[in-house]
């Protein structure tokens, strides 16, 4: 509680109330420097829902694996996904204890469906994969799709993120997505790596990837139109507030990509 966590600031930035006075500290000093980040956060979670709603429907897909899912900010990747098919299950991954709390408590599936929640870092893809909570919530015969929203920024090159993912993928089946949204400094550089400084100052490892460095996470994958693009150009409703909106304010690659065992 008396250091910042990501997850919290990124609460904060949504004006969420679960955050503690250490998060909004460190979340306030990004403002100063980066004042987009409300609108990052805004827009990655708006992508989050257009790409669940796109996966329920037109991919059909009725199993999500989501690592990181950060505190639960309605509507959740469940509920968006149980609103098309009542029957989808839904397993939410990470390691902050405030996360777990407030997942158990909130993140309640419908009956038809399944939610389960798991304690783990995704710097452990094996325990993951090999968890109980996969295990007896996914039938790993039928696809997946993998969710890895505004967190791989969050894992340095050391760390090896491009493993870590291809780890993941390689366990899923023909037919399963990856669902990814990225920070970069491709747009607003100074203002970048100001906010990352922030972070890093207060032990929160950040590494902003360019465009080139976050097609290498969809290696070998089809993505689904229009690409790898900016996060609020992905799909955007017909009625979406974004459209004034410039790269620089979003500053986020997103896309969906389907993954192929024949390829």
């Amino acid at each position: 509680m008396n250091r910042p966590h990501s997850a919290r600031m990124y609460d904060y930035y949504l004006d969420g109330k679960n955050s503690y006075p250490a998060d909004q500290e460190a979340a306030e000093a990004v403002l100063r420097d980066f004042p987009q980040a409300r609108t990052v956060a805004r827009c990655n979670r708006a992508f989050l829902g257009r790409a669940v709603r796109y996966l329920a429907t037109m991919g059909r897909i009725r199993q999500f694996l989501d690592i990181g899912t950060g505190i639960p900010t309605s509507p959740n990747l469940h509920e968006i996904a149980q609103s098309i098919a009542p029957d989808a299950r839904i397993v939410y991954v990470d390691n902050d204890p405030l996360v777990l709390v407030h997942a158990r408590a909130l993140l309640t599936s419908r009956p038809e469906g399944a939610t389960a929640y798991l304690d783990a870092d995704l710097r452990d893809p094996e325990k993951i994969l090999g968890s109980a909570e996969v295990r007896d919530t996914f039938d790993l015969s039928l696809p997946v799709a993998l969710s890895l929203n505004a967190i791989l920024h969050f894992i340095p090159d050391a760390d090896d993120p491009y493993g870590i993912v291809q780890t993941l993928l390689d366990a899923l089946p023909d037919g399963s997505h990856l669902v990814l949204t990225h920070a970069t400094a491709d747009f607003a550089p100074e203002q970048a790596d100001k906010a990352a400084a922030v972070y890093q100052a207060r032990g929160i490892s950040v590494r902003a990837r360019s465009l080139a460095e976050v097609e290498r996470f969809f290696t070998g994958l089809d993505l689904a139109p229009p690409g790898l693009t900016v996060a609020h150009r992905w799909q955007p409703d017909n009625d979406a507030p974004d459209s004034e909106l410039t790269d620089a304010d979003v500053s986020c690659y997103a896309a969906v990509a389907r993954r192929h065992l024949d390829r």
